[in-house]
Parts: structure tokens; sequence; C-alpha cells
């Protein structure tokens, strides 16, 4: 059982091993939007700064230690010098934003990151309401491949098709069709469920592994 666990691991990686990947070591990181379950968790980056504005979810990632140091704050209005960090990561937040009001803070990424930005999000609009007492968990745009390369990103699907992950429902045989699909999502990410996006800012552009 553990073999066949190592083998599912290695030929379906989960995005968060990706994620890991173009982050790379001994980097600080700025994760706006952090919320409770930040995969930086698993990065082993040098130095993080979460920055989030409900409570709740700031709480349980400092009982977890995942980032070295937090922000309660807008991350709309949050100010930094330029080049203050490595990476900017910005994890499954644009959705929860106006387009426009996105656009802006990829701009504000830019000025902030060293060398990269990294974004996840899903692919196009997904419906979501707030939950757990939070009112910025409601969808409020969407964001496709092509919107996302036109500004510069490089993109990849990080779970397998969308057609499976709102249709269906998750049974064994969706679990294995979205490991399967994944393979192919990941080179053609327009069918998608979810987008990695990375915008390299100091030496030029390299492959998604």
């Amino acid at each position: 059982m553990k073999v066949a666990k190592k083998l599912h691991k290695k030929f379906f990686q989960h995005g968060i091993e990706k994620i890991k990947r173009e982050i790379g070591k001994d980097v600080s990181v700025l994760d706006l939007g952090c919320g409770w379950n930040s995969p930086l968790q698993y990065c082993g980056q040098r130095y993080s700064l979460g920055v989030d504005n409900f409570d709740d979810y700031l709480q349980i990632s400092k009982n977890k230690s995942i980032h070295s140091q937090y922000m309660n704050a807008d991350i709309t209005e949050v100010v930094f010098e330029q080049g203050s960090f490595d990476v900017v990561l910005c994890a499954q937040v644009l959705e929860h934003l106006e387009k426009e009001e996105g656009e802006r803070l990829l701009g504000k990424m830019e000025k902030w990151a060293r060398k990269k930005i990294i974004i996840t999000t899903p692919n196009g609009f997904m419906r979501k309401d707030a939950c757990d007492g939070n009112e910025f968990q409601e969808h409020l745009s969407g964001w496709t491949a092509d919107d996302l390369r036109e500004k510069g990103f490089r993109v990849r699907g990080i779970s397998g098709f969308r057609v499976i992950t709102t249709r269906c429902k998750p049974t064994l045989f969706w679990r294995r069709g979205f490991d399967v699909s994944s393979k192919f999502t990941y080179f053609f990410p327009g069918s998608a469920f979810q987008l990695l996006a990375v915008k390299d800012l100091d030496q030029g552009k390299t492959p998604l592994h």
C-alpha cells in the first residue's frame, strides 16, 4: 500500500508540489490573502509574511506556525517598498476581488516582487458564496488562462478537467479521472479546473516543470 501511494504521488503530483518548485529555497515570500491553510506550510521558504483580514483564519494559521510574521490587513490596501520580497504568492485569492481590483493588485505585486509572482485561481468564474462567517469568501470574478497570459504569465493547469470537477460527484472513479486528466490539463490549462500562473521578473522566463 505504501509503495502504491508513493507511485501515485510521483506520477500524479498535487498542485502544491508544483508551487513548491516554483517558489524555490532560501527565499522571502509575501503571501497575500494567506487564509488558514497556505501552501507555504509545505514549501520551506526562509521567510514569509502572511496577510489576511479575517481574524479566525489568521489565528488558525498562527497556531500552525505557517508564516514568520503576520499582518491583519486588506490586501488591496497594503503598501510595501519596491522589491521587498523575492516572491509574491496569491493563492486562490484573485477570484474574491472584482476584476479591475484584481488587475490593480497584480500591478502592485509586480513592484513588490524581485523574482516572481505566483498565482493560483479557478479557471473562469465559479460561483461561491460567503462561508465561515467570512464575507470575503464570495467569488466576484473569474480568470482564464488567456487573461493571465496577456499579462505576461506562464500558465499551467494544476487539476483535472473542469467538467469533471464541476459536474461529477466525488466517487473513486471521479478521483481516478481527476488524476489522469490532470496530466493533460497541465499542458492544456484551458480545460483545467484550477490554474497555476507564474510571472518571472529577474532573469527572463524559465519553463514550468
